[in-house]
């Protein structure tokens, strides 16, 4: 009897319970989503939501997973059994290879998955990604692979580096990675070399994002590639030989990344960007090695990084005409650029006199990414008081690295808080010891946050990664990205 009572207590108080209140000011259920091949009580069949979507869509999501999570998705259930075989594929070689400082690759295993993923699945194959090694080390294979019919109708073709640590001598890309010319939208090459006899045969008409790394290649072979992609909008160029000068005519092309890599003889000295209408984002990808950029016609140019204050840290600098950019050295930069909207920077001390210089060098920034040690001196309350009246800060966004609320930090940030107007969001990464409330309180407080300038403003503190390094960017989508700095808030 007593314990009857309690259960009908129990279930009472179950019924009065109010439903939890979201982070987001909305109610949500206390039990989670039933998902696929869950049943609810009483062995009724769950509502599977996901299954009820449309099979072309549920191939597109299939499709868009790693290799190994793709075909597992077969025991999901029944009606799932075909929709691996009938989604386009995502071979990828990293999602199929252990990696690992402690678990290297098993070269045998993963040479012997390829082919059999390739005769299981009958295509059409979205993406294929190969180790690059595979080149010397197993070339009859790569080469049977890419003749493959599974592959027919191929977009994506990367070599990736599953081997970091392999030196290898490079050879030429297989001659069967040329059939796939009219349909590669995105192709990633990576350790052969590319002979200039190749030059002709490389033309792709619906290739959109394309990468050079560690490559060797002549000047001649890049600029008859280049005219041979009329579609090309990415281009990304690290760790090559054989260039000495990278020169870009092309209508075409919305973003470019450069890197020098660790090559020190014969390798890229100098981009000239002649004709690039169509260039939005250009991203250099060495902070510490020389390289000479000259940009001479880039009308829609809005996105540059990652630039360095020159202290003896970088030689790197950009010369072009009065209506681009001239100096990409910051004690050097003159002329007015009124495209430019984002700014990554790079400097040896946090010093707001060199960013005052850079926004009045960029008048219309919106968005300024700072990585700095935190020493320097920032005192501005006298100093800018002319400034503070008659500069218009239009930035709405600021990013800083490293943040430890030192002074010199502090009176940075304070300048910003108490006079950009516009200021919309500020993200200040900490150390994970210090992303707490109460440290959060406090810095509010040293920031004077409750008297700044704009109302809408606001501050997130973080102890996550959420800007990305111009050296962080190692694959050509992020060059596609409108803003390729920023990665999430979190």
């Amino acid at each position: 009897m007593q314990a009857g009572s309690r259960r009908r207590r129990k279930k009472k108080r179950k019924l009065e319970e109010p439903p939890a209140v979201s982070a987001m000011g909305g109610t949500h259920a206390r039990e989670p989503p039933l998902g696929v091949g869950d049943r609810e009580e009483g062995g009724a069949a769950a509502a599977d939501r996901i299954s009820d979507l449309p099979e072309p869509i549920l191939a597109d999501i299939v499709s868009l997973l790693p290799t190994k999570e793709g075909a597992r998705t077969q025991i999901l259930a029944t009606q799932w059994r075909h929709l691996w075989r009938s989604a386009s594929l995502n071979l990828d070689s990293n999602g199929l290879a252990r990696l690992g400082y402690f678990f290297p690759v098993d070269d045998n295993a993963l040479a012997a998955v390829i082919p059999r993923v390739l005769s299981t699945h009958p295509g059409p194959v979205r993406r294929f990604c190969v180790p690059a090694d595979y080149l010397r080390s197993r070339t009859a294979a790569v080469e049977a692979w890419l003749s493959s019919r599974t592959l027919d109708g191929l977009c994506d073709l990367e070599f990736c580096d599953v081997h970091s640590y392999l030196k290898t001598p490079l050879l030429p890309l297989p001659a069967s990675a040329f059939r796939f010319s009219p349909t590669l939208r995105v192709v990633t090459i990576r350790k052969c070399h590319l002979p200039d006899s190749t030059a002709q045969a490389f033309h792709f008409p619906k290739l959109k994002q394309l990468a050079l790394v560690a490559v060797v290649v002549s000047e001649t072979w890049l600029n008859s590639m280049i005219a041979g992609c009329p579609a090309l909008e990415c281009l990304l160029i690290d760790a090559t030989s054989g260039i000495r000068c990278v020169r870009i005519n092309s209508l075409s092309i919305r973003s470019i990344g450069v890197g020098v890599g660790s090559q020190r003889t014969n390798q890229i000295q100098e981009l000239i960007i002649e004709n690039a209408p169509s260039l939005e984002r250009l991203v250099c990808l060495d902070l510490f090695d020389c390289l000479h950029v000259s940009v001479t016609s880039s009308p829609k140019l809005q996105t540059i990084g990652c630039l360095s204050d020159g202290y003896g840290f970088s030689r790197s600098h950009m010369i072009g005409s009065a209506e681009v950019i001239q100096g990409l050295h910051l004690d050097r930069l003159t002329a007015v650029v009124c495209t430019v909207k984002i700014l990554a920077v790079d400097l040896v001390m946090l010093d707001l006199d060199t960013v005052i210089e850079l926004m009045k060098c960029f008048p219309c920034l919106e968005k300024l990414y700072i990585e700095s040690v935190p020493e320097g001196k920032n005192l501005w309350r006298r100093k800018h008081r002319d400034l503070i009246k008659c500069f218009d800060i239009r930035l709405k966004t600021i990013g800083l690295g490293s943040y430890q609320g030192i002074k010199s930090q502090v009176d940075f940030l304070t300048f910003f808080v108490l006079n950009a107007k516009m200021l919309e969001l500020m993200i200040v990464r900490v150390s994970y010891e210090n992303d707490s409330r109460g440290y959060t309180a406090e810095q509010y407080r040293k920031l004077k946050f409750e008297n700044r300038a704009s109302r809408g403003a606001r501050i997130h503190f973080t102890g996550h990664r959420c800007l990305r390094g111009a050296s962080d960017i190692d694959h050509v989508r992020d060059l596609d990205l409108t803003d390729p700095f920023f990665i999430c808030l979190r």
